[in-house]
């Protein structure tokens, strides 16, 4: 019975400690997007909109199981993404502040299906556009990482010319 009580409590300190180290984990998904841009600037990361019906899309289903829940999903978006829910559902509670902002996104972003997934900065301009992609979440990874690298020679090749010109 000792051994018992002391493996218990061995193992609810593990899980305690666990939840701390991970409460501060930046993959954890946004539905506010004011939040999600302040965090996008201040760290310098991009921010990945998943537009989804989370309680009636099949597809959105799909992408979250086979690629948003993954290991190697999270992984890559701990460090180098701001996630931000638009969600849409059908039959789970949701504040009007949300909904309102989700239909404003919807409407600047001319999303017209589901799942819809964006890449933007944290201006708002879009990087990628996207949705469901067959060949898990590598793949999923790997056209995220193409993207970002793309925009980030794409900022510094502006930038560059915006000092050629400056010193004219």
């Amino acid at each position: 019975m000792r051994k018992f009580l002391k493996v218990s409590i061995f193992t609810f300190v593990i899980m305690f400690i666990s939840n701390f180290a991970f409460a501060g984990n930046s993959s954890a998904w946004l539905t506010n997007i004011t939040e999600a841009q302040r965090i996008s600037a201040k760290e310098n990361k991009p921010i990945l909109i998943d537009f989804s019906g989370s309680d009636w899309c099949q597809w959105c289903k799909k992408l979250d199981a086979e690629v948003f829940s993954t290991t190697v999903f999270k992984k890559y978006a701990k460090d180098n993404l701001v996630l931000l829910l638009a969600d849409f559902p059908m039959n789970k509670k949701q504040a009007t502040e949300v909904k309102e902002q989700n239909t404003k996104l919807a409407k600047k972003y001319n999303i017209a299906g589901f799942p819809t997934v964006l890449l933007t900065d944290s201006k708002g301009n879009i990087i990628l556009r996207t949705g469901y992609m067959a060949g898990g979440p590598k793949k999923y990874v790997d056209s995220l990482k193409l993207a970002v690298n793309n925009f980030k020679i794409e900022r510094k090749n502006k930038n560059h010319k915006n000092k050629i010109h400056n010193l004219k």
